[in-house]
């Protein structure tokens, strides 16, 4: 005869009943939070570690919009954010704003005219390369677009995004359509 533990009748083998899991600090439990714990840090973690570089380009951009330009024939779109088309217009004051100039012309004031250089880290579907790009100074153009209000982040920059938002700065004190909802809505890409 082999052996067949009896868990019938809700009870264990030991004769004691069954119990449902709980989260316990001394058995399980310890164990699910420190699992919560490493998860929370891993994703804190991910926005600091530098994401892989295929390359860099450096160069005077000539913009197309508040989030893409080209660097000579390379064309390059900011990695992690998103800001209004070129066309796009939000509501502010109780009338139209052309949002999407404005975020161009932030980004053509933080360049300075000066050349850039951008860090590649991949190739989007339309063969744009997705990259973080710096100005002359050093500074992080993508992060201080989001963080100036002109760009929405896209994956990333999120820090930046909430401190724009609780300050009311560029789109956040307006009313506006989010970038990628309005290209849907209009064809554009």
């Amino acid at each position: 005869m082999g052996f067949a533990p009896n868990w019938s009748k809700g009870r264990r083998r030991t004769g004691q009943p069954a119990t449902r899991h709980r989260l316990m600090p001394g058995r399980n439990g310890g164990r699910g939070i420190a699992l919560l714990a490493l998860a929370i840090a891993a994703a804190l973690l991910a926005r600091w570690v530098p994401q892989p570089v295929e390359g860099s380009i450096e160069g005077r951009p000539r913009l197309v919009d508040g989030d893409s330009f080209f660097i000579g024939a390379t064309e390059v779109r900011m990695q992690g954010i998103d800001a209004p088309e070129g066309r796009q217009a939000c509501m502010r004051n109780g009338g139209e704003w052309r949002c999407g100039e404005s975020a161009k012309t932030t980004l053509q004031r933080l360049t300075g005219g000066k050349s850039i250089r951008c860090d590649i880290h991949s190739t989007d579907q339309h063969g744009r390369r997705l990259a973080t790009c710096f100005a002359a100074s050093g500074e992080n153009l993508n992060a201080r677009m989001v963080a100036d209000g002109y760009a929405v982040a896209f994956g990333a920059y999120r820090t930046e995004e909430a401190a724009a938002k609780a300050n009311r700065r560029g789109l956040w004190d307006s009313e506006f359509e989010q970038p990628q909802d309005w290209r849907r809505r209009n064809g554009a890409r």
